[in-house]
């Protein structure tokens, strides 16, 4: 019936119907995929066999203004992306100008340059020529471009209205591609900058310390940093051997790739297995899905195996099969995982006591201890902590949006004397907790925690008497004023509201080296 009903239509009313048809499709193409490609490439086809074009080709507008070649159907194309870049012609015109062109018969205009040898006349007989913008709010994304066999009664005019609606559906998934890929670039060009600044932030540069040990330790890292070789960190807790892992892998040959970190003494023992080597979906109660491990996460980077002494005997073993044959499988699987990866472990425990008491494996120790390197205590290296004081001090203030500008002589005293029994980490604590209680620029011995003040913990805690307070306070802000001055108590004086005789009595009752600030 519907046949019948096509039948008696006219002419152009079929001819309409059959671009509505052939919209429709492309349409629907468009929509069915989300590469761009696949989706300009369906279009083309269905114009082919809806629409007997003879040819056709779709041209994106790029960042660099470049005009190329990005799907096509009876065309011949170069295999070379420099070959799909369109130079010059009607199409270009088509894109610089924003408004169609149709040629009626392409033997006529001289503009039509056949780069991509659209036409053999001999063969093709003479054709006709239509190119429409891909535009929005004044914007040239692209243009599409068709060859039809030439009809001497052809509607130019309507056949070019209905390239317009063509080009419009190709709009979208183009405007798509367009956001998708500047999202993408974005996304990159955040990923190398984030990069970057690890690079920045790990960098040996950047470890502080100029002490003979602290030396030595990082020649030992400069040396290991470029090798494949395991390292074995060993310090007490908090003398930074998580920055000096961090350092061996963002200057070594795979900093591009992941670098895992695994506090070994963190994960219960019945997991252990399960983090550093995945799972597979049903292999127990709860993995709904499969999992990587540790290991496959890190795989082509370096693994940080923190607090390798706490680990189990029986997760020891399976260590030890990872290091020896870089080979591993999933809990509940039967594939074998190649693994190329670099361990880097970190222990504050005597490994060598661990293996006398059977509590570590002699063979694992063997393999970690390729390359061992030791980090001295904070009490060992005592010329680097004013050094890491400032260093915190600039970093906390920053942080905490606090003025502050140095450290009084007194408090870096106070600190050279502490023996800090938590290294680093609690010298870090320690340069906060007195930046967020210090209100002017300066950080007194009086904004250091009570344990530095009072020695409490060495159990050698003294009462001091309101006159020694008031003199201890009063030597101390001495002391701080001649730092600024470097000694010279002729310049002091007026800064104290005071005068040069009062300043020199009071540092001979104090008996202040004033010699000590003059460098």
């Amino acid at each position: 019936m519907k046949n019948q009903v096509q039948s008696n239509q006219n002419p152009s009313a079929q001819l309409l119907l059959k671009k509505l048809d052939v919209l429709i499709e492309i349409n629907k193409a468009v929509s069915r995929s989300l590469k761009l490609n696949d989706s300009l490439e369906a279009c083309l086809k269905i114009l082919q066999e809806s629409y007997n074009i003879h040819s056709g080709a779709i041209f994106i507008v790029e960042d660099n203004n470049t005009v190329r070649l990005v799907a096509s159907i009876g065309l011949k194309v170069p295999q070379n992306e420099d070959g799909r870049i369109m130079t010059g012609g009607l199409t270009n015109k088509v894109i610089n100008t924003g408004k169609p062109i149709t040629v009626p018969q392409v033997s006529k205009e001289p503009l039509f340059l056949n780069q991509f040898q659209t036409w053999n006349k001999a063969e093709d007989g003479e054709l006709s020529f239509f190119s429409v913008p891909i535009a929005l709010d004044y914007k040239t994304y692209g243009a599409l471009s068709i060859c039809l066999p030439f009809k001497k009664k052809r509607d130019y005019e309507t056949t070019r209205d209905f390239f317009f609606l063509v080009a419009s559906a190709l709009l979208q998934p183009i405007r798509v591609a367009d956001v998708i890929a500047a999202e993408r670039k974005k996304l990159m060009d955040e990923n190398t900058l984030l990069k970057h600044k690890l690079e920045e932030k790990f960098s040996f540069h950047n470890i502080i310390g100029n002490s003979h040990e602290m030396q030595e330790a990082l020649e030992k890292v400069a040396q290991v940093a470029r090798a494949n070789t395991g390292v074995l960190l060993r310090g007490e807790s908090g003398t930074g051997k998580e920055l000096f892992a961090e350092a061996i892998h963002y200057n070594s040959n795979r900093k591009k790739q992941p670098f895992v970190r695994v506090n070994c003494a963190a994960i219960p023992e019945n997991l252990i297995e399960s983090e550093f080597f995945g799972y597979e979906k049903g292999a127990f109660t709860g993995a709904e899905k499969r999992k990587p491990g540790r290991f496959e996460v890190a795989n082509g980077g370096t693994i940080f195996l923190d607090e390798i002494g706490d680990l189990s005997l029986q997760a020891q073993i399976k260590l030890l099969r990872v290091l020896q044959e870089k080979q591993f499988e999933r809990v509940g699987g039967n594939e074998t995982i190649d693994v190329d990866v670099r361990i880097i472990a970190a222990t504050n425990a005597n490994l060598e006591d661990l293996i006398e008491k059977g509590k570590f494996r002699e063979d694992l120790y063997y393999r970690l201890n390729v390359y061992p390197i030791y980090l001295p205590p904070l009490r060992e290296r005592k010329t680097d902590i004013s050094l890491m004081a400032d260093h915190f001090m600039l970093e906390f203030a920053k942080k905490h949006k606090k003025p502050i500008k140095r450290i009084s002589t007194p408090a870096i005293d106070m600190l050279m004397s502490y023996h800090w029994p938590g290294n680093v980490r609690e010298l870090k604590n320690c340069i906060e907790r007195a930046v967020l209680v210090c209100e002017d620029q300066v950080i007194h011995s009086y904004h250091l925690p009570p344990t530095l003040q009072t020695a409490e913990s060495s159990n050698t805690q003294t009462k001091m008497s309101l006159e020694d307070s008031v003199a201890s306070y009063e030597k101390e802000i001495i002391q701080d004023t001649l730092k600024s001055t470097r000694g010279n108590q002729a310049q002091a004086a007026p800064l104290l509201d005071s005068t040069a005789r009062i300043i020199g009595y009071k540092i001979d009752k104090y008996n202040i080296d004033v010699d000590r600030f003059k460098n």
